[in-house]
């Protein structure tokens, strides 16, 4: 869990370390040195763990071994190819507020080539997200992007909206992709999105009759944990749309967002808070899945044993 004091005083550094466990079979450094034509490659070898896979967006497994990144073996044509700084920039400005994902990779990168079938799947699921891909040894240009973005491991995953880079990561395989995707994509979600008190409180207006629980996913924009679980409250909304309402609002978004989560006495995140006639009834702070699912069951009034 991750601290609500700790965000809002200092600057969030965007980059989240992932433990060896969420990281493919390789995976490949890349080190810029002062000479400009020079792009040295090494790779660290790590074991390929045991993983489960979430299927909220169906990506089949046969797509990792599709071929190398670019290949024409793998049809990638909503992945727009970026040659250039002013190619990267204009597509972000023609993105608008809409979120883009852009992933730099290298040719000779053996885990580059296994997640960019899985960015390929996503792009023709996620149709109101944009898919960029850098190849940051194609040519000079290419090269001095990732200078320009402090590009020093592939793959690197960055993710902008309206311009402003709002995360990233690297060393990172499929689960976590599709759900860091899932979580700043937001409009394509199930999940009513609240951007302030008032959005809470017409949310609370709109359902004091009717019997529904409300559960509000409390957040903060770079917390690990709250994107972890998010896929989980994503899936939960379809599944239980005619009983439950759900609901997320990110305490960093702006001023109004962070005083409700102190009026909330919300001190760490991600915390649930479950509303129900207009009156808050509980909380669950964490990201378990099994106990999210309980004690939204619980609150809907199904018997829970523990």
């Amino acid at each position: 869990m991750a601290t609500v004091a700790n965000f809002s005083a200092n600057r969030i550094t965007t980059v989240i370390p992932r433990p060896t466990s969420a990281v493919a079979s390789t995976s490949s450094f890349v080190f810029f040195d002062p000479k400009p034509n020079s792009l040295i490659l090494k790779q660290s070898w790590v074991k390929n763990p045991t993983r489960r896979r979430f299927s909220a967006v169906n990506v089949k497994a046969s797509a990792a071994s599709s071929g190398k990144v670019g290949t024409p073996a793998i049809k990638d044509e909503k992945v727009q190819k970026i040659h250039s700084g002013e190619e990267f920039d204009e597509a972000l400005k023609k993105a608008k507020n809409k979120l883009v994902v852009v992933e730099f990779a290298t040719s000779k990168s053996d885990q580059s080539s296994k997640i960019y079938p899985f960015m390929v799947e996503l792009s023709r699921t996620c149709n109101d997200v944009d898919f960029l891909l850098v190849m940051g040894d194609e040519s000079e240009k290419t090269r001095e992007l990732c200078r320009r973005e402090k590009i020093e491991k592939v793959p690197h995953f960055s993710f902008y909206k309206s311009m402003e880079k709002i995360h990233e990561e690297e060393g990172i395989g499929p689960d976590q992709l599709m759900g860091d995707v899932l979580y700043y994509g937001d409009s394509h979600s199930a999940v009513v999105q609240l951007h302030g008190r008032a959005d809470v409180e017409k949310l609370i207006d709109e359902n004091r009759t009717g019997g529904k629980l409300i559960v509000l996913d409390v957040g903060l924009k770079h917390c690990g944990p709250c994107v972890k679980v998010y896929p989980t409250v994503l899936k939960l909304s379809r599944s239980m749309s005619e009983t439950v309402v759900f609901a997320r609002m990110n305490g960093d978004e702006n001023d109004s967002c962070m005083e409700f989560l102190k009026d909330m006495n919300v001190i760490e995140v991600p915390t649930f808070l479950f509303i129900r006639n207009g009156d808050i009834c509980g909380r669950y702070v964490g990201s378990g899945k099994g106990e999210l699912i309980g004690e939204i069951l619980r609150y809907s009034g199904v018997r829970v044993t523990y």
